[in-house]
């Protein structure tokens, strides 16, 4: 057995592989015990923190162009919600879903002290820094685009009177500066021992590749788009205008609370993908654990947040009076919006360092799509619930979709994934031998 390097966040109470004679053991539960939780969150929050910042951040880019729609007029705000309801939703979803397959890869790669197999599979997909725990540069080329938004977004809409238009303007090319930072990190020795220059190996084992981040995307997407539809859906049914105001306002309130559960998301994917690439399942389960309670105490703080000062959180999108009223009595299905929210992001957090994405795409299909949306349809149009009654269906499809990620990760088997992560990585190893 070869001899374990010391790594912070590869450190385990006992035997760090869990492994005898070449067998996957589990000798420690990793259960309870003061001093390993506060291990593991050390662990997590190293990823996680900057991980929030960084979404914190990209998605404030929004939240100020937006909240400058707002002061424009209520027109204004509608028309800016919509467009990024299907731009953000819809493109980015997929696309930021579809560069989570690289948490799987290279969290395993890394795992397994394969550190040369990150570059190689960085350039099939996008998601490389975090994977091999480069969080500040991520958090860093973040802080910058937000600081540059907010003066450009100023500057075009009060000084040079651009309007709507400029907003659109100044949030594409900030998007654009946190990518150029980024990359110009990596391509100019940020990433010494991961990052070796563009190699025809990266067009190898290219089908698996892409079965991953397609079910990575399209989970990801289903994920993002949900609860979007509402504002869709309510607008459809004849909805007013300031009531479609309010339902985008709390719609974006709860995209903004998902940056921490996000975050989160990204710390137990690296974590879970890093200890089972090391031959730890029960490290990798004890992490999923404390990720979970940790999302439940994040996402029990905000929801008290939301029902003690609705009224606060409106006022930052808009001065209108009867908007601020309707998102006051939406606050009591946000809240709970966002309390459920913190659990499903752990679950998939699990999927992607686990490998079962597709899985979990099509329990977001089933859940959301064939039992939320509709039955949220039914409350609202048949029943005459309104936009109140399409929002309690969806509810039901959130808690479908928890209990179903839940009977998967704990029934799944962890051993059997160690084992294809270790077969995958000998066979790209033998690749880059030849």
């Amino acid at each position: 057995m070869r001899e374990e390097q010391q790594h912070p966040l590869l450190l385990h109470p006992n035997n760090p592989n869990n492994m005898v004679d070449g067998r996957i053991t589990n000798t420690d539960d990793l259960i309870g015990g003061e001093r390993k939780t506060w291990d593991e969150l050390k662990k997590i929050w190293k990823i996680a923190g900057p991980s929030i910042f960084c979404r914190f951040a990209m998605f404030s880019l929004t939240i100020i162009t937006q909240s400058l729609a707002g002061h424009l007029s209520d027109l204004d705000l509608a028309a800016f919600s919509i467009a990024t309801t299907f731009l953000i939703s819809i493109s980015f979803g997929f696309l930021i879903g579809m560069a989570t397959a690289l948490e799987t890869l290279c969290g395993q790669a890394y795992g397994a002290r394969q550190h040369h197999m990150l570059g190689i599979y960085v350039q099939r997909s996008c998601r490389f820094l975090q994977s091999q725990l480069k969080m500040a540069i991520i958090a860093w080329s973040s802080a910058v685009s937000l600081g540059v938004h907010a003066i450009i977004s100023w500057l075009f809409v009060y000084k040079l009177g651009v309007g709507i238009v400029g907003t659109a303007l100044t949030l594409d090319f900030s998007w654009w500066l946190s990518v150029f930072i980024m990359y110009g990190y990596v391509l100019y020795g940020g990433c010494p021992k991961t990052w070796n220059g563009f190699s025809w190996l990266a067009f190898t084992d290219l089908w698996d590749f892409f079965k991953l981040a397609l079910a990575s995307g399209v989970m990801v997407l289903l994920e993002n788009v949900y609860y979007r539809l509402l504002v869709i859906a309510s607008g459809d049914a004849g909805s007013s205008h300031v009531d479609v105001d309010a339902l985008s306002i709390c719609v974006t309130l709860f995209g903004w609370e998902s940056m921490v559960p996000l975050g989160i998301l990204a710390a137990t994917g690296v974590r879970v993908a890093i200890e089972l690439g090391a031959g730890n399942v029960s490290g990798a389960k004890f992490a999923a654990k404390v990720c979970m309670l940790t999302s439940l105490i994040i996402g029990m703080i905000f929801s008290s947040l939301v029902l003690a000062i609705p009224d606060k959180l409106a006022m930052i999108f808009t001065p209108n009076s009867s908007v601020i009223s309707v998102v006051r009595k939406l606050a009591y299905l946000l809240a709970p919006t966002i309390f459920l929210n913190s659990i499903p992001p752990v679950l998939l957090g699990v999927a992607v360092g686990s490998g079962w994405q597709a899985l979990a795409a099509y329990i977001n299909i089933g859940s959301y799509y064939l039992v939320g949306f509709p039955l949220g349809i039914f409350i609202g149009r048949v029943l005459n619930f309104g936009y109140m009654g399409i929002w309690a269906g969806m509810l039901g499809g959130s808690v479908i979709q928890i209990l179903l990620l839940a009977i998967v990760a704990v029934t799944y088997g962890w051993e059997k994934e160690v084992q294809k992560a270790r077969g995958k990585h000998i066979l790209m190893d033998k690749a880059v031998d030849d």
